[in-house]
């Protein structure tokens, strides 16, 4: 357990659910009576419960890990959880919502980087970027054999529309691509942004290169792309998640790209974080994989922070949480 570098006896505390965050952040509470400690990530829950209960702490910001009724019930201060970013399936939403406390999210804080590396992860795709170098340092020149694919006309489909789905809408557009959006509960942002809409999620599969997903992990959206929806898609077409692991079916996709019944995926975020050593996706080839680091960049780690701290010092200052940031289980608890 490690306490900020200058938080020495200040009258409320924070736990941290990480080993660092942007110093800003840290000086920002600090300034606001506020002493931040730190856990590891990935800590088991009774081990953080402990934590907080120890420190009897007045709010959390969580990064990694899962925070359970344990967790949330160690301190009897705890006021309000905020999470650094904005996916929430670690958290048990009604546990807090059962105990008062407020959940809220750092909304818009990394909708750029995530963008940036959806984009860049179906470059490597559909470039072929990873056999192509694995035959080149294997011996290889497939050279006069090979021959790519274009992004100019490719068909985008997102499933999800919120601030990284309009980024990677627009990047998409940018290199030529067609975009298409299936989002249930905001058809009309995409259309006002000038964008193609699909009522249907069935009904624009077979139409796509790409399927990049966006949406939060709720009840309706777990298994979301499972081995039926995987065999409606073109044997050519790859996908990519940079939202939440539980969003696809893991076997499912597994099957699928060892049939070649799709041409590749990229994800960067996995059903169980971090996934198994054994994990059967990484046998194949056509399988790209990334640590959930979408968002970690240091402009968007910054943002998230300080959003994160904003959020805490308000709630903590008496003020009531900030209604467009609240996470509701009616609305997001898988």
């Amino acid at each position: 357990m490690t306490r900020a570098p200058n938080g020495s006896g200040r009258r409320r505390r924070i736990l941290v659910t990480h080993t660092q965050i942007a110093q800003s952040a840290v000086d920002l509470l600090n300034d606001h009576d506020i002493d931040v400690f730190f856990s590891p990530p990935y800590d088991p829950s009774d081990v953080v419960a402990a934590r907080a209960a120890e420190l009897r702490i007045d709010a959390m910001m969580v990064r990694q890990g899962r925070i359970t009724d344990e967790v949330i019930g160690a301190s009897p201060g705890l006021k309000v959880i905020v999470k650094h970013g904005v996916g929430v399936d670690n958290i048990d939403l009604a546990a807090a919502e059962a105990r008062g406390i407020p959940v809220l999210r750092s909304m818009g804080s990394n909708s750029r980087a995530v963008a940036e590396h959806a984009i860049a992860l179906a470059l490597m795709l559909v470039k072929e970027i990873q056999p192509l170098n694995a035959a080149v340092k294997g011996g290889g020149w497939p050279k006069p054999t090979f021959i790519g694919k274009d992004f100019q006309g490719a068909t985008l489909g997102l499933v999800g529309y919120g601030g990284i789905g309009r980024e990677t809408a627009r990047m998409a557009e940018a290199l030529g691509m067609e975009v298409v959006v299936h989002d249930p509960y905001a058809p009309e942002a995409a259309e006002a942004d000038g964008f193609a809409t699909a009522a249907d999620l069935e009904a624009m599969l077979p139409a796509l290169d790409i399927l990049s997903l966006h949406c939060p992990l709720t009840s309706a959206t777990r298994d979301l792309i499972d081995a039926r929806r995987l065999a409606m898609m073109k044997r050519t077409a790859v996908i990519v998640n940079t939202a939440r692991g539980g969003i696809i079916d893991e076997a499912a996709l597994a099957d699928a790209l060892r049939a070649g019944a799709i041409a590749g995926a990229a994800l960067d975020s996995f059903a169980t974080e971090p996934p198994a050593a054994d994990n059967p996706l990484w046998e194949l080839p056509t399988l790209v994989a990334t640590p959930h680091i979408g968002g970690v960049t240091a402009g968007s780690s910054r943002a998230m922070a300080e959003i994160a701290a904003r959020h805490i010092i308000s709630v903590l200052d008496g003020n009531p949480p900030d209604e467009r940031a609240l996470a509701r289980p009616a609305d997001l608890a898988a």
